[in-house]
């Protein structure tokens, strides 16, 4: 099972601030802005609050309005929005990031960990704001199984119709495709195949002190294959994740594959942020 550290939600690019963790312990990806996507901000809702309201709150001189649009890509938080029954997780990539994933081989059953950039929060006066002190950190916030990965671009248009990557401009994409999640995980039947994770100390990337972008990943992995990496991104006190890539793929490697299954095992139940 190849494991596959994935890149999404807002940052000091895209956003231009760090998605929440709230103080129940649920952490909230901010889907990136994009123009002409269906969805907008304003139609996106955590509990009774709008991530609009959330957005603004967090950072009042915030550039978004509550008809900018945002990219609902992966789409695993199934109360964001209204669903009917059908509904299943998706994630959909194009050009040379799905590429990359074909290039090297992810197929059935391999596992998405999707990370971003966090930042701890707090309630004051009702509303939300960002912790006083509280770094911005890549966290892991999600993952997918996958079932199938979909590219034939007419049966993307008719079963996903509502994810965005069966929009007209990304169905004419040369390269394009949707990922299905499993039922349920191919290694623990008791748990969805694809679904959010709430707050644990285990699911931060970024080691403490050091920026974001320097992880703390255990030292077992350096036996393990990871693309756009090498044993040189291994430093005497951290790992030093690339800037470039929305994908990297861990793969030969069983000690990362019981790493990502203890973080969701872990990350499946709520826990309240220490201070929240």
């Amino acid at each position: 099972m190849k494991i596959i550290l994935s890149r999404k939600g807002f940052d000091n690019q895209y956003g231009k601030q760090p998605s929440p963790i709230l103080p129940d312990g649920t952490l909230l990806s901010l889907p990136i802005p994009m123009r002409g996507e269906r969805t907008s901000f304003s139609q996106l809702y955590h509990n009774s609050t709008s991530y609009i309201d959330i957005i603004k709150s967090l950072k009042p001189s915030t550039h978004l309005s509550e008809n900018d649009t945002c990219h609902l890509d992966p789409d695993i938080r199934k109360d964001a929005i209204d669903r009917g029954e059908s509904w299943i997780p998706l994630f959909g990539q194009a050009d040379s990031a799905l590429s990359h994933l074909i290039n090297n081989s992810v197929s059935q059953n391999d596992l998405f960990l999707f990370f971003g950039t966090f930042r701890e929060v707090d309630i004051i006066k009702g509303q939300l704001k960002y912790k006083k002190g509280s770094p911005a950190l890549h966290v892991i916030y999600g993952y997918l199984q996958i079932k199938e990965l979909h590219r034939d671009q007419d049966s993307i248009r008719d079963k996903f119709s509502h994810h965005p990557h069966a929009s007209a401009l990304l169905l004419k994409k040369k390269l394009n495709g949707i990922f299905e999640a499993n039922d349920k995980l191919s290694f623990d039947s008791r748990q969805n195949g694809s679904g959010v994770l709430f707050f644990n100390r285990d699911l931060i990337l970024t080691k403490e002190g050091l920026s974001k972008s320097k992880w703390n990943l255990p030292i077992q992995f350096r036996d393990a294959k990871i693309t756009y990496h090498s044993t040189s991104s291994f430093k005497q006190d951290y790992f030093q994740s690339a800037a470039k890539g929305q994908e990297f793929i861990i793969s030969d490697s069983k000690y990362a594959e019981e790493w990502a299954k203890n973080l969701i095992k872990k990350g499946t139940k709520p826990n309240r942020v220490e201070g929240g």
